[in-house]
């Protein structure tokens, strides 16, 4: 399968360009972009939500999506921008796009609490799952997302760790994965390494840490 329409810039920060130009979690954008038609919020930590990355990559029409739990938090960075709000196992549509929120958050670890209703994204576009879990552990109700490519986190501290996230990535079995936020604030390279080495070998394993900004 051909990614080579995906980018990271820092940590989990993501572009995903085909009929719909979409950034989750604009983070650390060094350059005016403003092509964004699509932004994702996954949860409301600096690294994440970065009022001055979405006023780099943001267009007059540009479209937001957040939890619902962040209707204020959002408000206050982006004004009266379009603006879908989504719980965990809410769909939606949008233009083109097919969404469907799924659960984020940390089971024994403070940082991610599931009250907070933080999510990640299932996106269709162009024939093509995009699944961006967020800053998540390996959840039992993650066991069921449908995804060709999977952009799941593996730093650990606040996210699984590179095996955790192996383990899932069995389970749902995309047919893409792609490692994210390790190698910045939190994660070593190596955990790259490992969590290739788990992932089954038929799942192909694509390492993009570089700033694409």
């Amino acid at each position: 399968m051909n990614t080579t329409n995906i980018s990271i810039n820092t940590q989990s920060s993501i572009r995903i360009t085909g009929s719909k130009v979409l950034y989750f979690d604009p983070f650390q954008i060094a350059e005016e972009r403003h092509d964004a038609d699509i932004i994702f919020i996954t949860h409301s930590h600096h690294d994440h939500l970065d009022p001055e990355s979405i006023e780099k990559v943001s267009q007059e029409n540009t479209v937001f999506v957040a939890p619902a739990s962040m209707d204020r938090e959002m408000r206050k960075v982006i004004g009266d921008a379009e603006l879908f709000l989504m719980t965990p196992g809410d769909r939606q549509d949008i233009d083109v796009l097919s969404i469907q929120a799924v659960p984020a958050y940390n089971r024994l670890k403070p940082f991610h609490p599931k009250r907070n209703g933080w999510n990640g994204y299932v996106v269709m576009m162009d024939g093509v799952r995009y699944y961006v879990a967020g800053d998540t552990d390996a959840l039992k109700e993650l066991s069921s997302v449908a995804s060709d490519v999977a952009l799941v986190p593996i730093g650990g501290t606040y996210t699984m760790t590179a095996k955790e996230a192996a383990r899932l990535i069995n389970e749902i079995h995309p047919l893409v994965a792609v490692p994210t936020h390790y190698g910045s604030i939190v994660g070593k390279p190596e955990d790259a390494d490992v969590f290739r080495k788990y992932v089954d070998p038929e799942i192909t394993v694509e390492t993009r840490l570089f700033c694409h900004s």
